[in-house]
């Protein structure tokens, strides 16, 4: 079987995998009931589309399952007579446990948990992924992690930290656009025009966290950095300290991680 990827599903997530996967020259096959889509894709990337979830596994030995959650039960009632141990089942369905997978699976081949994040859209994402499964040998856990790497960030994580990890890196990104915006606020609120206060804002923080990720110094060093004596900067952020700005966004990622256990 070749190490070809199929992709169960073609919403935002992974179409995203899928461009960043034939940008390596894999062959990646996709079906959903979004014939345009498919067919956009096929245009654009060489997608080999396939009529059936029963058709793909077939052709692929690496099957990734990009459905909602709640439709993940119903795929793999469908495709778990078609698996066999040369095949590895993928899933980025959030909530949706390595335990319950094997479950629906039949345990028939190793199964892998993917956790994204919208960044990967763009190429720059982080991925937890989790290799729990004992019967993952190693050539598939090296082709998964150089399948991802091009698309951003690669952490291997056990699967009991992927509530954590989604409440960081998962909601993360709705955390930095909401900041985001509060600060294109301020800017308007002292008379820059919205459009170019957004843009400042853009550039702001691509440009500060570039700064982080090439300085080499620690994040409390970069903020030194700005903070002079009695300036304007330390004013803001003792601001920040009455408003107990630090606990509450502790105590929200705390939220999202309570939240993401409910949801199992």
């Amino acid at each position: 079987m070749k190490q070809s990827v199929g992709f169960i599903g073609v919403g935002n997530m992974g179409t995203a995998i899928i461009k960043g996967l034939a940008a390596q020259k894999l062959e990646v096959h996709g079906c959903d009931l979004n014939k345009d889509k498919l067919e956009q894709l096929k245009q654009e990337v060489g997608l080999k589309i396939e009529a059936s979830p029963k058709e793909l596994v077939k052709k692929c030995r690496y099957v990734l399952l990009a459905v909602k959650p709640q439709h993940l039960p119903s795929v793999l009632e469908e495709i778990a007579p078609e698996l066999t141990p040369e095949h590895c089942l993928l899933s980025i369905a959030a909530g949706i446990t390595m335990k319950r997978l094997m479950e629906l699976s039949g345990s028939r081949c190793p199964v892998v948990r993917i956790m994204p994040n919208t960044p990967a859209l763009v190429g720059a994402g982080v991925f937890a992924l989790c290799f729990d499964d004992p019967s993952l040998d190693d050539e598939r856990r090296e082709f998964l992690r150089a399948m991802h790497k091009p698309l951003g960030q690669v952490h291997e994580l056990p699967e009991k930290l992927f509530d954590a990890f989604t409440s960081v890196a998962g909601c993360g990104p709705a955390y930095v656009f909401y900041v985001m915006d509060a600060i294109v606020e301020g800017g308007v609120n002292l008379g820059l025009p919205r459009a170019q206060a957004t843009e400042i804002v853009k550039a702001l923080f691509s440009g500060s966290a570039k700064l982080a990720e090439e300085g080499g110094l620690h994040l409390s060093e970069l903020r030194e950095m700005v903070t002079s004596p009695a300036g304007s900067t330390i004013r803001a952020t003792m601001h920040f300290d009455r408003m107990a700005m630090r606990g509450v966004i502790v105590d929200a990622v705390r939220e999202a991680y309570d939240r993401n256990v409910e949801l199992g």
